[in-house]
């Protein structure tokens, strides 16, 4: 049976099923199962059923059991317990006020902390919607209650949020890494020049809204003191401990991800404890969240690997890879194309989903041109991140939302995400058009 049609096939019911609002993980799964046993049934051109079950088994069930025992997948649950764990321990929102005693006095500068808290948490914790969501309910009612624009307020922290896909450690790279044989520990130092850049970014559109209208961010008629911001930046040294674990161990080869990982919840336990922030009730809260969001992970995990073996089956991936190359397309071009695909999906689908459902495809063709796959790693997760914004399912947005309530109607939210994006699709051309940008911190390790 002609493996490139079944392959079609498989992606336009996919799609049907995510569009019938079926869980990705069983519409992945699903898909690749029945796939699978129709190739193998008709393969003698006649229907043998008989002759499908057993290869069709033995394709479900070693490919998920491959990963799900897979040695770097392990990080996943230890930062996000390590996430979930600072948090409890009252690590990650020090971070935010450190921020907002020093940027008090600058127009916007509770806006600015936000963001520089959004870029804090996700250096610890790898999750930009749990980072949407916690700093959400920190730093939104605050803006509101001082009389910030609300959409300044909640746009601030919903464009903050998606840091957590670029800063290490991130979930997404981590996802990525695992499906495309990648290093992660090198895609983890990728992100971080493009991650500091967003930032810079975003707070350069802070100061230049409130510069444009004074009104949108109320003047600080308080007075902070210096013994006051050197207190609050050592209140902050758990947090620049942790991150200086991630990145200085992997950069120094100290730690692999998984043992930098390891090393900070133990880290992130003993000065929960010392600091009397952790109780064992707050610690058991934290696992068992972390339990819940790990499953789900990982069992979309787990019905991308089914599908990306049936990918690989069908044979479809290559017959993809030779059309494009037969066709000439340059490399800008190719981009290009690869970039609406994923805004335009990024509109629908949560990025884990996005990840699973293209990655198959473009990973062989962009291999099949040269690529580096650690920079196209960037370039991908960086268009996952503005999915995380862009109209009409932002998911960051709607979290953002859920937090303030019928305060802010959802559409203010989106009329203030515009200047956000702005600035995301300018740190995306750099990053497409310098790869060196991605590439620097890793090939200097």
């Amino acid at each position: 049976m002609d493996g490139t049609l079944v392959g079609l096939v498989a992606f336009a019911s996919l799609l049907l099923l995510l569009g019938l609002r079926v869980p990705i993980a069983f519409a992945l799964a699903a898909v690749a199962t029945i796939g699978t046993f129709v190739m193998f049934a008709f393969r003698t051109g006649a229907f043998t059923p008989d002759r499908a079950i057993r290869p069709t088994s033995s394709l479900v069930f070693s490919n998920s059991f491959d990963l799900i025992h897979s040695y770097d997948l392990s990080m996943i649950p230890l930062f996000v317990a390590l996430g979930h764990i600072a948090y409890k321990a009252d690590i990650t929102t020090k971070i935010y006020h450190a921020a907002r005693v020093w940027l008090a006095s600058i127009p916007g500068g509770v806006a600015m902390a936000s963001v520089v808290g959004c870029g804090g948490f996700s250096a610890i914790t790898g999750s930009s919607i749990a980072c949407a969501s916690t700093m959400g309910r920190i730093c939104a009612p605050e803006m509101l209650r001082m009389g910030y624009d609300k959409r300044l307020a909640t746009a601030s922290v919903a464009a903050g949020g998606t840091l957590g896909s670029l800063i290490p450690p991130s979930v997404l790279f981590i996802i990525y890494g695992i499906f495309t044989e990648t290093s992660i520990s090198s895609l983890f130092l990728a992100g971080i020049l493009p991650g500091l850049i967003s930032l810079a970014g975003f707070l350069l559109v802070i100061w230049l809204w409130v510069r444009r209208d004074p009104a949108a961010a109320p003047a600080f008629d308080g007075q902070i003191t210096g013994r006051e911001r050197m207190q609050a930046a050592l209140d902050a040294w758990p947090a620049v401990l942790l991150f200086v674990i991630i990145v200085g161990g992997i950069y120094g080869g100290v730690f692999t991800a998984t043992e930098a990982a390891a090393v900070c919840v133990s880290a992130a336990l003993l000065i929960g404890f010392a600091q009397r922030k952790l109780t064992i009730r707050a610690v058991i809260d934290a696992l068992r969240e972390t339990v819940i969001q790990t499953t789900s992970i990982f069992v979309i995990a787990a019905g991308a690997k089914i599908f990306v073996a049936f990918i690989a089956l069908t044979g479809v991936a290559g017959d993809i890879v030779g059309a494009v190359q037969d066709a000439n397309l340059n490399v800008v071009v190719l981009m290009l194309a690869i970039a609406l695909i994923y805004l335009a999906l990024g509109m629908f689908l949560d990025p884990i989903g996005i990840m699973v459902l293209t990655l198959p495809l473009l990973v062989p063709l962009v291999e099949g041109y040269g690529l580096d796959l650690i920079w196209f790693g960037v370039v991908v997760i960086k268009l996952l991140e503005i999915g995380l914004i862009t109209p009409p399912v932002g998911l960051n947005v709607f979290v953002i939302a859920s937090v303030v309530g019928k305060e802010v109607p959802i559409d203010r939210i989106f009329s203030g995400i515009g200047r956000f994006l702005s600035v995301d699709v300018i740190v995306l051309a750099l990053i497409m058009a310098f790869p060196i940008l991605s590439l620097l911190i890793p090939n200097s390790m």
